[in-house]
């Protein structure tokens, strides 16, 4: 695995959630504004349905933004205690890299993750641009089968309802 700067990859991640956060308000403000328009054409039932649906549209917009807001602040508070130390052959906890070797129809490759509080399913890149790295939380099952897992230790996953084995190469 090579040596990767950990509060750069956070720097990332955090990057990418306010760009979300942004998309998020943007989003809200063009349903509140097109629910603003439509109302004062006309009474017409089906602007009204259309009223009510890009009302539904902004409320959820500004869900997702309060929930993008909510991981934000777990991911500076994350950052600012202190990232951990992993031995290589350190038991998988949060704040881990983890390499693992998967086997698939396609045959072996190896697959990085970082184990983080927040920000589940984006991919980080590496320096560089060198690399890929999936972000998984405790509360997914790629998180929950990795917990705790040392380096030579074999996990069961089950994805898309099809078990595979994974081979933990490195914690770092």
């Amino acid at each position: 695995m090579p040596l990767l700067d950990k509060n750069t990859l956070l720097d990332q991640l955090a990057e990418r959630l306010r760009q979300s956060d942004r998309l998020a308000h943007r989003a809200e403000l063009e349903a509140r504004e097109a629910a603003r328009s439509l109302a004062t054409e006309s009474e017409k039932k089906e602007d009204g349905r259309a009223v009510i649906e890009y009302g539904s549209l902004a409320t959820g917009q500004a869900q997702r933004a309060r929930r993008v807001q909510e991981e934000l602040k777990a991911l500076t508070d994350f950052q600012e205690a202190g990232l951990p130390r992993f031995s290589r052959r350190g038991p998988v906890a949060l704040g881990a890299i983890i390499d693992v070797s998967t086997e698939d129809e396609d045959g072996f490759s190896e697959r990085t993750f970082f184990l983080l509080p927040v920000g589940a399913g984006t991919e980080l890149t590496g320096p560089g641009g060198d690399g890929f790295l999936s972000v998984i939380t405790p509360a997914s099952p790629v998180g929950r089968a990795l917990l705790g897992r040392r380096a030579g230790d074999t996990v069961e996953i089950t994805l898309a309802g099809e078990v595979r084995e994974w081979t933990v190469l490195e914690v770092a």
